[in-house]
């Protein structure tokens, strides 16, 4: 059985998972500043490259996964 969590919701210019949404609210992201999943991803990659956080990496590599899937010629 899929999970709820699993299913990508709009959120703004985002496309995220209740899971991601969760993980990104936990950690106080504010989703507003951003337009689309690409500049979420660099931003997280700037905050990871401070200070590790496994859910926040975690989020990143979903995030940065589904950009190349869907972006990127193959």
């Amino acid at each position: 059985m899929i999970s709820e969590d699993n299913y990508y919701k709009k959120v703004g210019g985002l496309l995220l998972t209740d899971y991601q949404l969760d993980i990104l609210n936990k950690n106080g992201i504010d989703l507003n500043k951003f337009t689309s999943n690409h500049e979420l991803i660099y931003y997280l990659e700037s905050i990871l490259n401070t200070n590790f956080n496994e859910e926040l990496e975690n989020v990143s590599e979903e995030l940065s996964e589904m950009y190349y899937y869907n972006n990127v010629n193959k």
